[in-house]
């Protein structure tokens, strides 16, 4: 029974598609936790600036993970040095998640243990505005609280949202709650002051989370290097055709120049010949009338003296060459 080749499902994804893709992942969790950072940054601070003896923590962690997250974002769109921006980008990004864990706590401590919004809520709070004509800092009141059966004054400064209930007249140096909210312009900022920390210690867990998402994922896409662009491939050399008969070499440096030769005059030179080659015998013409004395005197030196040379005249030697034999090809 033949058994049918199932195609496979996955294919492997190309190397530049792969680096995009993560590159755009990176980005958008860096993107995303940009603006997280900012909204956990404002609602900390309103929260800080809410009252003025509350202290809150939450917008720490919003200064150092927005720093980390606009550092991812420039270090993904760098080319050169992507992998130290990323780097120290994670390193921001993992002090502000571990800035968002010990924050959420802390805002959480003080939301659900020191404030008590029953009061505020049931409006047992009063709240004192400030004397006419006196200023914020410089002028404060004295009230009266009962509490258990007794009563005791307590000095409460302008602008101030306070709660007897919340006061203990028998240990007036001891507060387990807050019972006094300075800085306000009414009681219901108190009540707004509760709702941002809670929402700033969601923000900040959610913050927790997606940080070490973010980092991890930063984490492995600095270890990643873009693949080449191509380029075209390079063309072909040209293609020479060889032809033995019109290829000429020409051999410039073996023989000399015309200039470099000496100038000698023009002479008649004999034959010389070379080897056993013997000059076949001339005939001597009949003379039609004999010879003088003076005449068969001279010495037959004398007879050829127009084809004497002279001692400078350069000697030329013959040479001869068999029947198989052929020239120097670089003779001159």
């Amino acid at each position: 029974m033949q058994q049918s080749a199932v195609p496979p499902t996955t294919t492997a994804l190309d190397p530049a598609e792969q680096f995009l893709k993560r590159r755009r992942t990176a980005l958008w969790f860096s993107t995303v936790l940009l603006l997280l950072s900012v909204v956990i940054l404002v609602v900390g601070l309103v929260s800080a600036t809410r009252t003025g003896n509350v202290a809150v923590a939450g917008y720490y962690p919003g200064i150092i993970l927005s720093f980390g997250a606009f550092l991812a974002i420039v270090g993904i769109n760098l080319v050169e040095n992507r992998r130290p921006m990323l780097v120290a980008s994670i390193i921001f990004v993992s002090i502000g998640v571990i800035a968002t864990f010990f924050c959420a706590i802390a805002d959480g401590i003080i939301a659900a243990e020191f404030i008590d919004k029953r009061p505020l809520e049931e409006g047992r709070c009063e709240f004192y505005a400030s004397g006419t004509g006196y200023a914020y800092d410089n002028y404060y009141t004295e009230v009266t609280c009962y509490s258990f059966n007794s009563k005791c004054k307590i000095r409460v400064r302008s602008n101030t949202c306070y709660c007897c209930d919340l006061h203990s007249c028998e240990s007036p140096d001891y507060h387990a709650q807050y019972f006094e909210y300075t800085g306000v312009s009414g009681c219901m900022d108190v009540i707004h002051l509760y709702r941002l920390l809670w929402s700033s210690v969601v923000l900040n867990i959610f913050g927790l989370f997606l940080g070490i998402i973010t980092a991890a994922i930063l984490g492995a896409f600095k270890d990643i290097t873009p693949a080449p662009q191509s380029s075209p491939s390079p063309a072909p050399p040209p293609h020479i055709l060889y032809n033995p008969t019109q290829h000429v070499l020409t051999y410039a440096g073996f023989c000399p120049s015309g200039q470099a030769l000496p100038s000698y005059p023009n002479y008649p030179l004999p034959l010389q010949h070379h080897g056993t080659y013997q000059p076949p015998p001339t005939t001597q013409p009949v003379p039609d009338a004999p010879a003088s004395p003076s005449e068969e005197s001279q010495p037959p030196s004398q007879a050829s003296s127009s084809y004497m040379l002279t001692p400078n005249a350069p000697v030329l030697y013959g040479t001869s060459y068999g029947p198989f034999e052929k020239p120097p090809p670089y003779a001159c």
